[in-house]
């Protein structure tokens, strides 16, 4: 029979007791070897030798023990902080993840107050497949990044951008008229027309389509998407931008 190996739980509270163990034992050794030095010193009053232990004591345990308290704390944070934005966001573009942002958008439409308005963009990059085809899987991530960089850089300031499929961005306009969402959306296919992309040094362009819904009063996120895809699909070219009326 092989002999079970112990569990994690187990491993982490023997190595605890251990450490509680040792350092207990390394504290009470400092304070007695500090306490048998001073002995020797006939200028120090009784009150003098347990006045420099109380203050040294504690300053030699207790700096090094809180600082590393400190630096603890500041890690957990931190970790806290990555692990709060790796579920918000998505790692290869940087924008909020499918379902996070589906989630927003919902919010925002469920939400008795504030503008009842706005547009909805869906948007979705040309000849992704042969890049992929033609340069490799990693050259066609890096498009998919600089297209979502250039789209950051075009719309308004309070707008919500997303990651909603593989090869398709999702954009929410609160607020937005008909003349807002034309310009954002020409602004975000000017933006990444103007990318310089050269992958393995051959000179390539980066073209998208999109589709948007203008709406009066907010959907949810299924209707919109549902209706910008339906406008997507009437674009005559192979890039461009589409928008649809809803009126509800």
């Amino acid at each position: 029979m092989t002999a079970k190996t112990p569990t994690a739980p187990v491993q982490t509270w023997k190595h605890l007791i251990l450490l509680a163990a040792l350092g207990t034992a390394a504290c009470v050794a400092l304070s007695l070897g500090l306490n048998y030095l001073l002995l020797f010193s006939d200028s120090l009053t009784p009150f003098g030798r347990g006045a420099i232990t109380a203050i040294i004591v504690p300053i030699v345990i207790g700096l090094p023990l809180f600082a590393l308290l400190g630096w603890q704390q500041v890690e957990i944070r931190r970790y806290r902080q990555e692990l709060t934005r790796s579920g918000t966001y998505d790692q290869l573009t940087g924008c909020l993840n499918g379902k996070v942002f589906t989630s927003m958008v919902d919010r925002r439409a469920a939400k008795p107050a504030g503008p009842r308005s706005g547009a909805f963009l869906v948007i979705h990059p040309e000849h992704l497949a042969s890049i992929n085809l033609r340069f490799g899987l990693e050259w066609g991530d890096e498009a998919l990044r600089l297209i979502a960089s250039a789209i950051r850089s075009a719309v308004r300031k309070d707008d919500l951008i997303g990651r909603i499929g593989t090869s398709m961005f999702g954009v929410f306009l609160p607020g937005a008229s008909e003349e807002d969402a034309k310009d954002v959306g020409e602004r975000i296919r000017g933006t990444v027309g103007e990318i310089y992309f050269a992958p393995k040094g051959d000179k390539d362009v980066l073209a998208i389509k999109v589709g948007g819904v203008i709406f009066e009063r907010e959907l949810d996120f299924e209707d919109m998407f549902r209706f910008a895809e339906e406008g997507m699909a009437e674009i005559p070219d192979e890039a461009g931008l589409r928008l649809s009326h809803v009126t509800n």
